[in-house]
């Protein structure tokens, strides 16, 4: 679904990406790890679309995604419709009126017409349990019910990949645990997850792969998720944990003292 060809990119001459490789097939749960600044939300961008890159090539879907090509309102259209982002800050995702045209964006943009929108906006009211804010005004939700609100927006257009750039942020350990199954539940749905995380106790549970980069903004190692959380000196060796750190066996579940980055 996914090919990166040694792709490169970099933000007024500073590399934030080096010579990137890599293949996400249909159905894949991915977790991108690293510390800030390694290059995970820079990928994020240019899976989308946002971005393009400076050297190498990006395949969507058997098709090279290019600047441009994303000029063409058509093509840009249809690759947004098939990879939705959830950006890290939901207030810069939100922008409408009420909750009901939040969600409602995004198949009108595609066309819809009212009776196909309002239907795909109420089914995501439901499956994220937000019938009660659908008239409230975005601005005025918690940080938990802004997360959903911008999950939604991107679920109401019915994506073949979900991409979501460090999703547990701000969010409270109960709404965390809902988010946690939500993702699982999904992928085993049949959609494709790409999501930048930090949180090393979760990240087990939300991905089958995961991809770690380095300082130099080039993956470090493509692994099972499993096999990457079990190579301490890895994790170490790329400021992913401190030095001190412990790991409680807990039905593979480890405890690690990370870098607040």
């Amino acid at each position: 679904m996914i090919e990166l060809h040694h792709v490169s990119y970099s933000y007024e001459g500073h590399k934030a990406l080096n010579d990137i490789s890599l293949h996400i097939v249909k159905g894949e749960a991915v977790s991108l790890l690293g510390a800030n600044g390694s290059g995970k939300s820079t990928l994020l961008k240019l899976l989308s679309g946002l971005i393009t890159p400076d050297k190498g090539k990006y395949y969507f879907n058997g098709s090279e995604i290019t600047a441009k090509k994303l000029k063409d309102a058509a093509f840009a259209k249809a690759l947004h419709q098939k990879i939705g982002f959830v950006f890290q800050n939901s207030d810069t995702q939100l922008f409408c009126a009420d909750v009901y045209d939040e969600i409602a964006f995004g198949p009108r943009q595609m066309g819809y017409d009212e009776e196909a929108v309002e239907k795909r906006v109420n089914d995501c009211l439901e499956l994220l349990h937000l019938q009660a804010f659908k008239n409230r005004q975005p601005y005025h939700l918690s940080g938990g019910e802004k997360k959903k609100v911008a999950i939604a927006c991107v679920l109401a257009m019915n994506p073949e990949v979900l991409i979501l750039d460090e999703p547990m942020n701000g969010l409270d350990p109960r709404t965390e645990r809902w988010l946690v199954a939500f993702l699982v539940e999904l992928n085993q749905a049949g959609k494709t997850l790409i999501i930048s995380t930090h949180n090393l106790e979760l990240v087990q549970e939300i991905s089958h792969r995961a991809i770690l980069f380095d300082e130099t903004h080039s993956i470090a190692a493509d692994l099972r998720t499993h096999q990457l959380l079990d190579d301490i000196d890895l994790l170490k060796r790329v400021n992913l944990i401190d030095e001190y750190y412990h790991r409680h066996e807990d039905g593979g579940h480890g405890h690690y003292h990370m870098h607040n980055y």
